[in-house]
């Protein structure tokens, strides 16, 4: 028997999970009397070398994996954590053995079913669930289960789980760059104010040359007096009657002036217009809190195209080296401890500092 296995027997029997509990309980009430990350994420790497090293079939270890993360998110859920992101299922896993691939979309659904059918977690903590990645990847009937999963928890408001499936953060920004353009490329509806200058000059330009046309046409059509013979009188004097008329050229070729095409003329937003924040707006995250903190276990020291964007100055990123079935609340708690630990001297320097700004030197009197 692995050591694991006792390891897992032990903590399970009655009197030592009741014990393992109230602790749990104890400790995590202290951690809500500091500050608390706002969203969290997780790289939950290991599943595969766990089950190697236990020899077991590779979807058994991701079977375990996410018996972890149930656990992990009632840790995170409890000690008042809003937002919590995971990495479910990278697009590049696309290129391992298809009996892999169908085995994590097979767990995908019974765990989707699961978690609707006994959604214990989800009730008792508000959470809604939303699924972030190329969507268009995902098999239709297991696409129907996430849409079924996104829309019946929607009405709950105290926490997310957002699960990146399939997902890469450059698919993400790629995705959140295209739709950037598409939104700067529809010009913008053109309001024509009723009582505008460039209107009221439009309306008295166009009624007056309604009035010489009429003129026009009704003196070409009256008969001449004097025949044939006086055909060049008529016409000399047709450009000598109506003298309070405007001249012919200048009213029979109407002008536009610049208001009235600039009024007319389509408009764009401004490209220059784009900021971080308008790129923020169409990330898959739109709308969430600020990163605070990204762990990865496994003992990889890299991102793996995962929230690169997201991640910012103040974002804590963690590796440990635990494997991630192996993850539990007496992996996280160091984790939190020394996060909330780094915010207070955040915070304790940024009261010292303040005060050091306020400061006013006065000039020496003379």
């Amino acid at each position: 028997m692995h050591l694991f296995q006792i390891r897992r027997w032990v903590l399970e029997s009655p009197p030592i999970e009741w014990a393992v509990l109230q602790l749990r309980e104890l400790l995590l009430g202290a951690l809500r009397q500091g500050p608390v990350p706002r969203h969290v994420a997780f790289v939950m790497d290991g599943n595969r070398r766990f089950a190697k090293s236990h020899r077991m079939e590779t979807v058994e270890g991701h079977n375990l994996g996410f018996e972890a993360l149930a656990k992990v998110l009632e840790v995170c859920y409890k000690s008042g954590v809003k937002v919590v992101t995971v990495y479910a299922f990278s697009i590049e896993n696309f290129k391992r053995s298809k009996y892999e691939v169908d085995g994590l979309m097979n767990m995908a659904k019974v765990k989707l079913a699961q978690m609707l059918q006994h959604g214990d977690l989800l009730d008792r903590y508000g959470v809604s669930i939303r699924v972030s990645g190329q969507k268009e990847l995902i098999k239709p009937d297991l696409l129907a289960d996430i849409e079924r999963a996104t829309t019946s928890t929607s009405r709950n408001g105290d926490a997310i789980l957002n699960v990146c499936f399939p997902y890469t953060s450059h698919e993400e920004i790629t995705t959140a760059i295209r739709n950037t353009v598409l939104d700067y490329s529809k010009p913008l509806p053109v309001h024509q104010r009723p009582f505008s200058e460039a209107h009221i000059k439009h309306t008295i330009r166009s009624r007056h040359l309604s009035v010489a046309a009429s003129r026009i046409h009704d003196r070409s059509r009256s008969p001449s007096p004097g025949g044939a013979s006086d055909m060049e009188d008529s016409t000399s004097s047709s450009t000598t009657l109506n003298a309070d008329s405007p001249p012919l050229d200048s009213t029979l070729t109407p002008k536009v002036d610049d208001d009235t095409n600039e009024e007319l003329r389509s408009k764009y937003p401004d490209p220059e217009s784009i900021t971080s924040e308008i790129l923020n707006d169409h990330m898959y995250t739109a709308g969430l809190p600020p990163l605070d903190l990204l762990i990865r276990t496994s003992g990889v020291e890299r991102l793996s195209d995962f929230m690169l964007w997201q991640c910012h100055e103040n974002t804590d990123i963690v590796f440990l080296k635990c494997l991630w079935p192996e993850f539990d609340l007496w992996s996280f708690l160091p984790v939190l401890v020394e996060w909330q630990w780094r915010r207070k001297k955040d915070e304790e320097r940024e009261r010292v500092a303040r005060p050091a700004a306020r400061r006013v030197v006065k000039p020496k009197s003379t």
